[in-house]
């Protein structure tokens, strides 16, 4: 086993932002939990969702915004902010600064990562390859 280079892995994009997955159950020999980068663009971020069968733990990096979970009231978060989301529990999180927020996300088990292939602006750019990210 070696360290995950992140420019040996694909880079995942959307409107709101893009992902880097280093570890997941189908990539990494034995790994059972699912770990990676997100970063969301000012003004962006992810909708309400939930991942029935796993439970999601994300680490503000970088950046400012909000976080809602359970539907409750969303709260600032901010670098060095560790949120804990349970199985099945709705969240969303959004950038609410100027600067692109980074975070990193651990999914256990893993898998939920597979449904975001799905969404229709998902877009997979090959290990290297750089975001081309454009003004609306």
């Amino acid at each position: 086993m070696q360290a995950v280079d992140p420019n040996a892995v694909p880079t995942q994009t959307f409107e709101w932002g893009a992902i880097k997955w280093f570890v997941t159950p189908d990539a990494t020999e034995g790994a059972a939990v699912t770990f990676g980068e997100v970063v969301l663009q000012p003004g962006r971020g992810h909708d309400r969702h939930n991942h029935p069968e796993s439970e999601e733990i994300l680490y503000v990096l970088s950046g400012e915004g909000e976080q809602m979970l359970d539907d409750g009231e969303p709260f600032a978060v901010k670098p060095g902010d560790t949120i804990y989301v349970p199985t099945g529990v709705f969240h969303s999180t959004r950038n609410t600064g100027w600067e692109p927020m980074r975070l990193l996300a651990l999914y256990s088990p893993g898998g939920p990562e597979k449904v975001l292939e799905g969404l229709p602006d998902f877009r997979q750019l090959d290990a290297g390859s750089v975001p081309d990210w454009t003004r609306a």
